[in-house]
């Protein structure tokens, strides 16, 4: 059976991508830190889901995580996030630092952990969710920004140094959706986090992890190169255009 490997999978588009894949056929590992949580998501994928802690932050854990996977055909390099939302002139070392280490070094660590189970899969899938935040800067978005840029290049880098090797590098740049992500950049204030979302209708973590399906499926020829997915109402990373619904 295709196994795929799924980072940040304890909740929003890991959970999503790890149900669908499930759905899909696929075994799925199931790796985060937050080990009560992703035994409720393996519920949802089956009797085929495995879940195994993990701290992309963390070569230890990275080695130890990867060291029990026995076959892996796909990874998601899901785990990431942001913290705070200030200025430059302001920026809290401790944060940016956070942010490349979760976005860019943690995908980093995995993928090397594992590109040699890909390669030898034969039809090797890597998937990294990175953000429309890789590609569009925004005030206020410092280190996010730089942090999903260097990620984005990371995407770039691999994509040629794999060419001509049975292993697929594609980049999902999801927009707006409504995950934990908000609530974790702002420190647990929800009623901030909330704000982020007034007046528009975001994506879901399902619509980004309907979209991991369909590019796991496709045949070996087709490689989504960078798959950019926003809200109908959002025309970039914080200009949101507030309308009612039809659908």
């Amino acid at each position: 059976m295709r196994t795929a490997v799924i980072t940040g999978a304890s909740s929003g588009i890991g959970a999503a991508s790890a149900v669908a894949l499930a759905q899909d056929g696929w075994a799925v590992v199931l790796g985060a830190r937050r080990m009560d949580r992703l035994g409720e998501v393996a519920k949802r994928c089956g009797s085929s889901a495995i879940v195994r802690p993990l701290d992309v932050t963390n070569q230890e854990s990275v080695d130890a995580f990867a060291g029990v996977i026995e076959r892996c055909d796909l990874l998601l390099n899901n785990a990431g996030g942001a913290k705070g939302l200030g200025p430059v002139a302001e920026a809290r070392e401790e944060q940016w630092e956070w942010m490349y280490q979760t976005n860019v070094l943690g995908t980093m660590r995995v993928t090397r952990a594992l590109l040699p189970k890909l390669l030898a899969s034969g039809d090797g899938q890597i998937l990294t969710i990175a953000s429309i935040a890789a590609s569009d800067a925004y005030a206020g978005g410092g280190g996010y920004n730089a942090a999903k840029f260097a990620q984005g290049a990371v995407v770039q880098v691999l994509r040629r140094e794999l060419a001509g090797l049975p292993v697929r590098v594609v980049e999902i740049d999801p927009g707006l959706v409504k995950t934990e992500f908000a609530l974790v950049r702002f420190a647990g204030d929800a009623e901030r986090a909330e704000a982020v979302y007034e007046g528009i209708t975001p994506l879901t973590a399902e619509d980004i992890g309907e979209a991991v399906r369909w590019i796991a499926a496709l045949p070996p020829r087709v490689n989504i190169d960078l798959l950019r997915i926003t809200a109908r109402d959002q025309v970039g990373p914080t200009k949101v255009m507030p309308r009612p619904l039809t659908d």
